[in-house]
């Protein structure tokens, strides 16, 4: 496992990081690091934007439902730690309206902060976990892109088109405390 230097992360949180890392990648074997980076920065910030007009949030919300295929056996949430889940789209029942799922995405998205330090730390777990084998990707592959996203300013981040190609995410990330539906 991760031993601890110099971070402020506790040992559950880490193992708790570790946990969520290997359920991706076993879950989607061809993301690219890009893919796991995107994951870390939900994990640490939510959604990673402020929400200035939920009517519009709403309105995407709603157009995108329209090009989701079903998938009523699969899970509705997926864990992506720091209380946060993805709430899958093509699962999403007819008791939890897309008005409750914007309202819990969009109280998510405008209350949920981060902290850099937290989310840096986070990608070195990521790297440890990336040298142990666990994806797909070379630690000179995530590496390389680490370097461009450090020039970037550490921005958020779209899914790959390799992850899009084979996965077709559509998700809202929520805070677990925020969701509304009683399923």
């Amino acid at each position: 496992m991760f031993e601890k230097k110099d971070m402020s992360m506790t040992q559950k949180e880490i193992k708790d990081l570790w946990d969520v890392l290997r359920f991706h990648a076993h879950t989607y074997p061809q993301m690219e690091c890009h893919d796991g980076l995107k994951l870390l920065y939900q994990n640490e910030f939510g959604g990673g934007h402020l929400i200035s007009d939920p009517q519009k949030s709403l309105h995407y919300l709603k157009e995108e439902l329209k090009t989701v295929t079903p998938t009523p056996d699969a899970p509705l949430f997926e864990e992506i730690g720091g209380g946060l889940v993805r709430v899958m789209l093509g699962a999403l029942p007819n008791d939890y309206t897309p008005e409750q799922l914007n309202d819990d995405f969009v109280r998510s998205a405008n209350t949920h902060v981060g902290e850099i330090s937290s989310f840096l730390e986070k990608i070195e777990v990521f790297k440890k976990a990336t040298e142990s084998g666990l994806f797909g990707f070379s630690v000179g592959t995530l590496e390389d892109t680490l370097k461009a996203y450090e020039k970037a300013g550490y921005p958020p981040l779209s899914h790959s088109d390799t992850y899009r190609a084979h996965y077709r995410p559509a998700y809202r990330v929520v805070s677990k405390k925020h969701i509304t539906w009683q399923g």
